[in-house]
């Protein structure tokens, strides 16, 4: 019976490679989609959003409960965590996974945000969308402008908060990694999905909430994030992990089974870890100077308005150069990121300063016009006074010659 009991827990752990957190042997080779058994899957950097790897990622498809780390992160920067909710009857009695809510009970946003993201309460879902917008109804046309504005998706609609069926409740895996990294910026959220347990002291139900994220017993470095299944979706799974500097975030959908949707996310990871590194390339306020071919030219310099991040492969060095156009790109592998820099100003000139050297400008010109008038002047002044003083002489010449005339005579 031993050897039996022995020989499955080995056929387990090389099936599905929990616990080691190690580098699989598929991850030092390259990761193709016939390797993921999601409909459509994606990974990508969490710091700076490069796509590392895809299978179909702009497919349509339900996403189920991942739905709700959308619905946390609206209703972490959209609500106060110390307000009081009432649960009404509605969402008491909502359908799937709940945190069994009673109707008229009072909970903290706080407290059902945990419920949402830890234990996929369908019933916290429906309290916090009534709560932030009246009706679920209304919540789902605030977050979906809160998603197209705030995360820039373009391939998502959302008709609830919770992710049970709705044949208008639809995202992809493209748009899903997008939402997790812009949820996983926020330190609350971040906070939230990486509890595994909470003791739970509801009127209804007293118990311990237990992360539904099996990976973050399973894989070293998890960070989060949320798992979701429905018959239309099947399953569900976004996952993100760090190690040293970096942190990479792997979406699959529609997954057969659960096991296989955490064995592509495992796959991804492992894959990402394996071949590539987040690098920083500037820090905020670090200058950068646009190259001239004229060395006479004037040198226009750049400032990184914040701190800059890239992906690189292993082992590469990444290229950096200024374009004229004040972008900074940089040349790693096959991957080419550019940044806006900011044109570094010349010291401003105080407008009372500006003034005074405008006038000096102006009073140069000025008073080169009146020296050349003076001088005119003068020369028509000197010229003057020797006219008047040969016409005196004149006079005394023609008056003496005269009276010697009448002395003579």
């Amino acid at each position: 019976m031993r050897f039996f009991l022995t020989l499955i827990l080995l056929l387990t752990n090389t099936l599905f490679g929990w616990g080691s957190g190690s580098v699989s042997a598929q991850a030092s080779d390259e990761l193709t989609a016939a390797a993921i058994n999601g409909e459509s899957a994606i990974l990508i950097d969490g710091t700076t959003g490069q796509v590392l790897f895809q299978k179909n990622p702009h497919v349509t498809l339900y996403p189920a409960s991942i739905t709700k780390i959308a619905t946390g992160i609206y209703a972490i920067e959209n609500g106060n965590p110390d307000d009081i909710v009432t649960v009404s009857k509605k969402a008491r009695y909502e359908d799937g996974t709940r945190v069994y809510l009673g109707e008229g009970e009072q909970v903290s946003l706080k407290k059902l945000e945990y419920g949402l993201l830890m234990h996929s309460g369908n019933d916290a879902a429906t309290a916090i969308a009534e709560h932030l917008a009246g009706t679920t109804e209304k919540f789902a046309e605030r977050l979906n402008e809160y998603l197209a504005e705030k995360v820039g998706v373009t391939e998502t609609h959302f008709a609830n908060a919770h992710g049970l069926h709705d044949p208008n409740h639809y995202t992809t895996a493209a748009d899903m990694a997008k939402i997790a990294q812009y949820a996983m910026k926020n330190p609350i959220f971040r906070e939230i999905v990486a509890t595994k347990r909470l003791p739970w002291d509801g009127r209804e139900w007293k118990s311990e909430l237990i992360n539904h994220n099996k990976m973050l017993w399973r894989y070293e470095g998890a960070t989060g994030i949320k798992n979701g299944f429905t018959d239309e979706a099947r399953h569900t799974l976004v996952v993100s992990a760090k190690r040293g500097g970096s942190e990479f975030i792997a979406v699959t959908m529609k997954a057969s089974s659960s096991a296989l949707a955490y064995q592509d996310v495992t796959q991804m990871l492992d894959y990402g870890f394996a071949h590539y590194e987040t690098r920083q390339v500037a820090k905020a306020g670090d200058r950068f100077t646009l190259a001239t071919a004229a060395a006479s030219e004037r040198r226009e310099e750049f400032t990184a308005p914040s701190d800059l991040f890239v992906t690189v492969p292993i082992g590469s060095e990444p290229q950096i150069e200024v374009t004229p156009q004040g972008m900074l790109r940089v040349q790693a592998g096959t991957f080419t990121q550019e940044f806006s820099l900011k044109r570094k100003e010349q010291p401003e000139i105080p407008a009372r300063l500006l003034a005074i050297s405008s006038s000096d400008q102006t009073g140069s010109e000025s008073q080169t016009a009146r020296y050349a008038i003076l001088f005119t002047w003068l020369l028509l002044n000197i010229m003057l006074v020797f006219y008047v003083v040969a016409r005196a002489k004149k006079r005394r010449r023609s008056t003496s010659h005269q009276d010697w005339r009448r002395r003579v005579g």
